[in-house]
């Protein structure tokens, strides 16, 4: 985990213009040299903004340093492995937060204001199970779960907002665009006779 790693260094990439959360890309490369120098470099791919960094250990690890660090890395391998799955579930978590109170801003009319209200507590309540650390990973679950359960009401109502929408479009457009070959056209003519044309 990123707690037990040791600071190698440390920049900031600035300048970044504001953007809506997730769509930000930021491009990170490590590059290690054959004298063991590690080159860092961070690139906004909107912006072309860039930092880099190069790292220079001050003094090796001896053999006896590098055999413990293995070691205890393979004995706290289980707990990490459960500490990591936590992280993935907590911002899955927050993703899910973000995107649900998106769509309840855009589609929360199109519902009733008894599954509204459910979906706002459900959010309210799986926050405060993030914001708690004692919240074990069970319990964000089922919060995670619930809320998932209930957004789904939004996802039914953006697609019959879109689905209306495309229909009022394609009958418009059938109204206005016929074939050309199949429209009525009234017209005057007039009837030639043969005498008369004797006579000319």
């Amino acid at each position: 985990m990123a707690v037990d790693n040791k600071l190698l260094g440390q920049f900031s990439l600035e300048g970044i213009p504001s953007a809506p959360r997730g769509i930000p890309q930021i491009e990170v490369t490590f590059d290690i040299d054959a004298n063991g120098i590690v080159h860092v470099s961070a690139k906004d791919k909107a912006s072309g903004k860039e930092q880099t960094i190069k790292i220079q250990s001050s003094g090796g690890l001896s053999e006896e340093e590098i055999k413990k660090m293995v070691q205890d890395a393979q004995d706290r391998a289980e707990e990490d492995e459960k500490r990591k799955k936590r992280v993935e579930l907590k911002n899955s978590a927050e993703a899910l937060i973000h995107s649900t109170e998106k769509s309840l801003n855009d589609y929360g009319d199109k519902i009733s204001s008894a599954d509204k209200s459910g979906i706002e507590a459900a959010i309210k309540e799986l926050r405060e199970c993030l914001s708690n650390d004692d919240s074990s990973s069970d319990v964000i679950q089922q919060k995670y779960d619930a809320l998932m359960q209930l957004s789904m009401k939004l996802g039914e109502a953006a697609y019959s907002a879109q689905k209306d929408s495309g229909t009022s479009t394609d009958s418009t457009a059938s109204d206005t665009s016929g074939n050309p070959e199949e429209r009525v056209v009234d017209s005057e003519y007039q009837e030639i006779k043969k005498d008369d044309e004797d006579k000319k």
